[in-house]
């Protein structure tokens, strides 16, 4: 309608809405009676055309008759393009910025009168505010959307707060409760000598998973404030021990035995204690997830210029759409009995140190192989 309104007051065949910035040239709708050719999404070359005078003066220009115009009578335009009368307003935004022209010309000379300009004015004026209403139409919109997944955030957030630190609470609290209750019953006079050997080995036990739990809270911590998992590698450090030492202990804690196979011919650059919490880790969630009747196969070597370092155990697999999340923290599987290590934190734990080795933990879980964790990072020497 803008089109033929401005067509029929200016007496003209081609009239169009044209983005024009300082390269470009575009056309965005047209109306065109004397086939000039110009479809929306045509452009054409900026710097032949009187609209980018438009644009730089921020002015109407009108051309009643190119031959009689002492300023346009030799201009390039009117040649090439093969027109006579001309007029173009430009569109200026709200915030003074020209976004493009309201421009039409025509093969024949044209009359173009003070009311066909006031038409053409308003019109450029009508175009840039719808422009202006869109474009706050669109920011509202946006603001709306972050906003609400903001609030649900927010809500999530707290909700996970609110969970974690119960759940880190109960899981604290049930070693502590047995170091306790051990003690009690270790200052009994009525216990046998293996009974007593045994006490203490389960308060060793509750230690240590309550020290595992603080070491990843604070390594959790640590990450969450920006500053990331720190390592120490400054020489090459035989890793086979570290390991063996892991393995050790994970078996005399959980009681489950741990088949390892270990090929490490030399020593390697890397944080000897990151690389025991990622296999300590990695064991951890072996024993608390695997089938408890079933041993942890524990594989590391150096393999193509990489340590390869694999723990897999049997049991349930893990869905395919569980495994995309299991290295971010506070994600776990909804059906699985909540705990510490089902936020995931140890995993994430595990695969921040990989990380900051310069390496990857890769996962793969099926019914016939069982759950593998691996290990994947450079084997450097120096």
């Amino acid at each position: 309608m803008i089109l033929d309104a401005c067509g029929t007051a200016a007496g003209m065949g081609f009239v169009a809405v044209a983005r024009v910035t300082e390269d470009r040239w575009l056309t965005c709708a047209s109306r065109d009676h004397v086939n000039f050719g110009l479809t929306p999404g045509d452009e054409l070359d900026v710097a032949s055309t009187i609209c980018r005078e438009v644009r730089a003066c921020r002015n109407i220009i009108t051309i009643p008759n190119v031959d009689d115009s002492e300023v346009y009578r030799d201009h390039p335009t009117p040649r090439q393009y093969g027109f006579k009368s001309y007029i173009s307003v430009p569109i200026i935004r709200n915030d003074g910025s020209i976004w493009g022209t309201l421009c039409a010309i025509d093969p024949e000379p044209r009359e173009i009168g003070k009311q066909a300009q006031l038409l053409f004015t308003i019109f450029a004026r009508s175009i840039a505010r719808e422009l202006d209403r869109q474009d706050e139409l669109a920011k509202g919109r946006q603001e709306v959307s972050e906003g609400r997944a903001s609030l649900q955030t927010e809500r999530n957030t707290a909700r996970l707060r609110e969970e974690f630190i119960a759940i880190v609470g109960h899981d604290l609290r049930n070693p502590i409760a047995a170091v306790a209750s051990g003690l009690r019953m270790v200052e009994s006079r009525e216990l046998s000598p293996e009974r007593r050997a045994m006490l203490v080995l389960e308060m060793q036990r509750a230690l240590t998973r309550a020290s595992q739990i603080i070491t990843n809270l604070m390594d959790f911590a640590r990450g969450r404030l920006g500053a990331g998992i720190e390592v120490n590698a400054p020489v090459p450090i035989d890793l086979e021990p570290v390991f063996l030492d892991v393995i050790n202990e994970i078996e005399q804690v959980a009681g489950q035995p741990v088949l390892p196979s270990i090929d490490l011919p030399r020593a390697l650059v890397a944080d000897p204690q990151r690389l025991g919490q990622l296999l300590s880790n990695l064991l951890g969630n072996a024993v608390a997830h695997g089938a408890p009747n079933q041993p942890i196969t524990v594989d590391i070597a150096e393999r193509d210029g990489e340590l390869v370092a694999s723990v897999t155990n049997q049991g349930m697999p893990i869905p395919p759409e569980v495994q995309a999340s299991l290295f971010q923290p506070f994600s776990r599987n909804e059906s699985k009995q909540k705990s510490l290590q089902g936020l995931g934190l140890g995993l994430y734990i595990a695969s921040q140190i990989a990380l900051a080795h310069g390496g990857r933990i890769d996962v793969s879980s099926s019914a016939e192989t069982g759950t593998t964790f691996t290990l994947h990072m450079p084997a450097k020497l120096s």
